[in-house]
């Protein structure tokens, strides 16, 4: 009997932690099931063999070049990303197509600094008026962002304003994408191809008023704007949004900082490198080995390897403390960190919104700032499964019972956290299998050259 009093305090409090520690537990299963079910033995880097002093070496080696052919990740990423993954600008293999569909995206990506940052604010304005008119508003940050930037970027593929019938479009095929790739949604084909019809008309009627890629048909140059612009490139934003925002919800010095100084973009510059250090927005980038690669007094990896760098881990080495966040760290070239990508490497497909994501996140942090305090006690993560839960306060509005919802939002995330993770188990693991099932990556390539055109047999 004495013995069992010990025992049920241990239970209870096992019981009463279940919330803190069992959805890391359950995110490490899921990595492994990953692991296991995917059966790629892939590489990856830093490692015991090649740490982050080398790992930009072997990320820009000539060799490093192959992006979906001969990886059964691709079959994963192809299932999550679908429709169109074999005319996705980051899924194409080097060579001509994938040349002439990169230089299409400069140029839709194009436009001066000052039109840009225009632009991006005025979409932010009007979503902010919209979806947050009150003097308190909770939201889900990436919810919030997400139809700002379906609005931008449909203005810059179609050079007019976004009817809102088009922005639910947008909107409901990014959720789906993302809430896949996070497992905490099964995927739904029928509503990303409403998206698609949508596209695949207005390119047939001739609406885009860019030079576009000259090989694609009518419906793989829908496929090519729906992959690039509105999945990828409305969903890495609205991701970078909200990690952003978030970090200033969570750093009351940094916010005021940047709300009474809205023209010092040095110091906004600091923040934005300091979030991608510490949330970059690419977990794992892999690459395929198109022959052999040999590193001077490092292994030998043979053509096929499937290359996997994680940017997490390359990242949070080469400074002191990276757990805190500290964009003072950026000040100057003595103390800022050495290991950092957010737009990945220059020799192997850079991010092609590189020179346009700094401008734009300025411009539409300027106008969060400037009608609100931002305030969230939730937990921030690289993957943001939680969306970003954040309280929008007026300037100037009065909160006296902002301690008791700070709690509740505390208490319900974790709640969240513990459910959502077991979901994220049983559904992570039904699309790997069915993705290996449906092996979409591995039947293309075995019917199709590099190039996307049939092969000869």
């Amino acid at each position: 009997m004495p013995v069992l009093k010990p025992l049920r305090w241990l239970a209870a409090a096992a019981v009463l932690t279940v919330p803190y520690w069992l959805p890391k537990r359950v995110t490490a299963l899921r990595g492994k099931v990953f692991t296991l079910v995917n059966g790629d033995s892939a590489v990856t880097f830093p490692n015991a063999e090649v740490g982050p002093e080398r790992f930009q070496e072997i990320y820009a080696h000539p060799a490093a070049t192959g992006r979906s052919k001969g990886a059964g990740l691709s079959d994963l990423f192809w299932y999550w990303l679908a429709p169109g993954p074999e005319i996705h600008q980051e899924h194409l293999e080097p060579g001509p197509r994938y040349d002439e569909v990169a230089a299409a995206t400069a140029r839709i990506l194009a436009g001066t600094s000052e039109e840009l940052a225009a632009l991006a604010a005025r979409c932010a304005g009007k979503v902010l008026d919209e979806l947050a008119p009150g003097e308190v508003t909770l939201v889900r940050l990436r919810d919030l962002m997400m139809p700002v930037w379906a609005e931008f970027f449909h203005e810059l593929v179609f050079g007019e304003p976004c009817p809102r019938a088009a922005r639910d479009l947008i909107i409901g095929h990014a959720d789906d994408v993302v809430t896949a790739l996070k497992c905490t949604g099964l995927r739904h084909p029928e509503r990303r191809a409403r998206l698609t019809r949508y596209l695949h008309r207005r390119v047939q009627d001739g609406d885009i008023p860019h030079e576009l890629p000259s090989g694609l048909s009518t419906l793989d140059t829908a496929h090519y704007l729906q992959g690039t612009f509105f999945n990828t490139a409305v969903v890495q934003t609205s991701e970078a949004m909200a990690h952003l925002l978030l970090a200033l919800a969570q750093n009351p010095p940094v916010r005021r900082r940047l709300t009474e100084q809205p023209a010092d973009a040095r110091y906004f510059n600091q923040v934005l490198d300091e979030t991608f250090r510490m949330y970059p927005l690419f977990g794992i980038a892999h690459r395929i080995a198109t022959a052999d690669i040999e590193l001077d007094g490092g292994p030998t990896f043979p053509r096929g390897s499937v290359l996997c760098f994680s940017y997490p881990d390359y990242q949070a080495t080469g400074c002191p403390r990276p757990e805190v966040f500290d964009p003072e760290r950026w000040t100057d070239r003595t103390t800022r960190p050495q290991h950092h990508i957010p737009f990945g490497i220059a020799a192997n497909r850079p991010c092609p919104a590189w020179r346009l994501s700094p401008l734009v996140m300025r411009a539409v942090s300027r106008e969060v700032l400037r009608r609100f305090r931002l305030d969230s006690p939730v937990s921030h993560t690289r993957p943001l499964p939680n969306r970003a839960p954040c309280l929008l306060i007026r300037h100037g509005a009065r909160v006296p019972q902002l301690p008791a919802v700070r709690v509740f939002l505390r208490v319900r995330d974790r709640c969240e956290d513990l459910a959502r993770s077991l979901v994220q188990l049983v559904l992570g693991t039904v699309m790997v299998l069915d993705a290996r099932r449906q092996r979409l990556a591995g039947r293309y390539f075995d019917t199709h050259t590099e190039q996307g055109c049939p092969a000869h047999h």
